[in-house]
C-alpha cells in the first residue's frame, strides 16, 4: 500500500484543523473538575468545533456515536462519554478529531481531575514523554520502527508498559490512513518515513499489565488488571526541517 504524501498546502489545511483541536483541548483543561460529566465534555467539544466551522469527525466513524472518546482511569481508549460525574483524583483521556474543509487533525490528552497522587502524575509524565520521544524520531529517512522503539524504550525504562494492540496512523482526508504507527519492535524496520507524511503518534501507557478486554459496547478497552492508562497524541507532519506538531497547545 502506498503512503499518500501531503503537499505544503495539504499540511496547511491539516494545521488549520489542528488549531481547532488544540484550542479545544486548551479550553477543556480549564473546564475539567470534579462533578463534570464526560457527556457534558462531549457536548462542549461538538459545539466548540461547529462554532468554528469544523465537525467532529469521530462522530459516525464506523458507527461511533459520539464526538469524543472519553476514557476514565482503567479505560485505555475508546470510552463512551456518559453521565457519571468525574471524581477528584480521576484521570480522563479525551480524544478528538476535527474535520475542517475536508482535512482532519487528531489529538488525545489525559487530564487529572482535581487532586492527584504522585503515582498518577508519574504515569502521565511517562506517557507524555513516550509520545515526545516518538515525535523526535519522526524524521525523513527514519522508520516507523524508530518511533516505536523510542516509545517502548521510555516505557520500559520507567517500569511501565505500552498497550501494543493500539497504534497511530496516517491522517489527512481520512481519519485512518496508511501507515500504521506501532509502538513495539526493533528500530530501522517498517515503513520508511518521507517528507510530506502526516501521522499520529499516540501510545497508550499503563503502569500495570498491557492486556485489555472490551466492554459490552464493543468499543471501550479496559485493562484486565484494573491498572490505569494514560495517552497523549499529536498529529505530526514529517518535513525536511524536522517534525512539525500540528495540534500543539500545551
Amino acid at each position: 500500500m502506498a503512503v499518500e504524501l501531503k503537499t505544503k498546502e495539504h499540511i496547511r489545511g491539516i494545521r488549520m484543523a489542528g488549531r481547532i483541536v488544540a484550542a479545544c483541548h486548551k479550553a477543556l483543561s480549564k473546564r475539567l473538575a470534579p462533578g463534570v460529566t464526560t457527556l457534558e465534555i462531549d457536548r462542549f467539544v461538538e459545539r466548540f468545533m461547529i462554532e468554528r466551522g469544523a465537525v467532529p469527525a469521530q462522530k459516525g466513524f464506523k458507527g461511533y456515536p459520539y464526538a469524543t472518546c472519553a476514557s476514565v482511569n482503567d479505560v485505555a481508549c475508546h470510552g463512551f462519554p456518559d453521565a457519571e460525574p468525574l471524581e477528584s483524583g480521576d484521570i480522563v483521556t479525551i480524544d478528538m478529531v476535527a474535520d475542517l474543509n475536508g482535512w482532519k487533525a487528531d489529538s488525545a490528552w489525559t487530564y487529572i481531575v482535581g487532586k492527584s497522587t504522585a503515582a498518577t502524575e508519574r504515569l502521565l509524565r511517562v506517557a507524555k514523554q513516550a509520545m515526545q520521544d516518538g515525535i523526535k524520531q519522526a524524521l525523513p529517512g527514519n522508520y516507523i520502527g524508530d518511533i516505536g522503539h523510542a516509545v517502548q524504550k521510555r516505557a520500559v525504562r520507567e517500569g511501565c508498559h505500552v498497550i501494543p494492540m493500539f497504534f497511530g496512523h496516517g491522517i489527512g482526508r481520512d481519519i485512518h490512513e496508511y501507515p500504521e504507527v506501532v509502538y513495539q519492535g526493533p528500530p530501522g524496520q517498517g515503513v520508511k518515513l518521507e517528507e510530506g507524511m502526516v501521522i499520529t503518534i499516540e501510545p497508550i501507557i499503563t503502569s500495570g499489565k498491557p492486556d485489555v478486554f472490551y466492554a459490552r459496547n464493543g468499543w471501550a478497552a479496559r485493562t484486565i488488571d484494573g491498572a490505569w492508562a494514560a495517552q497523549f497524541e499529536h498529529t505530526v507532519a514529517i518535513t525536511k526541517d524536522g517534525p512539525i506538531v500540528l495540534t500543539r497547545w500545551e
